[in-house]
């Protein structure tokens, strides 16, 4: 898993996208565990991730609520199939209202950015 730390930082939370090659839910499942094993994105607030797989797309808001379709959503415009992103939020301790969803939209994008067409 590709991991990009450190990429946004706004009123004290600070944002880390990953990503891989995944072709179903349980392989979701299993890559955000081995994410887990990192202590620090053990501790993180978010770790919510989206994938679109044959079988459909899989999401999880993990308490950031809609943020699995942000990514979803970026997922299928992008048309990329088998790929799970999974984006991390620390919090800073000040609600970031709707700048949330625009800081994990560039989060995915950064990571798109990264791993290129």
């Amino acid at each position: 898993m590709r991991t990009f730390e450190n990429i946004i930082r706004d009123r004290g939370s600070k944002y880390a996208v990953s990503g891989a090659l995944c072709t179903s839910e349980s392989d979701a499942k299993t890559l955000i565990k081995a994410l887990m094993r990192k202590k620090k994105f053990a501790k993180a607030t978010h770790n919510s991730w989206a994938v679109l797989t044959a079988s459909g797309p899989v999401k999880n808001d993990d308490g950031e609520a809609g943020a699995g379709m942000v990514i979803l959503r970026m997922l299928e415009r992008e048309g990329l199939n088998n790929h799970l992103i999974v984006v991390t939020r620390w919090f800073g301790g000040k609600h970031l209202g709707g700048d949330r969803f625009r800081h994990i939209q560039e989060a995915v994008r950064i990571y798109l950015a990264e791993i290129g067409p």
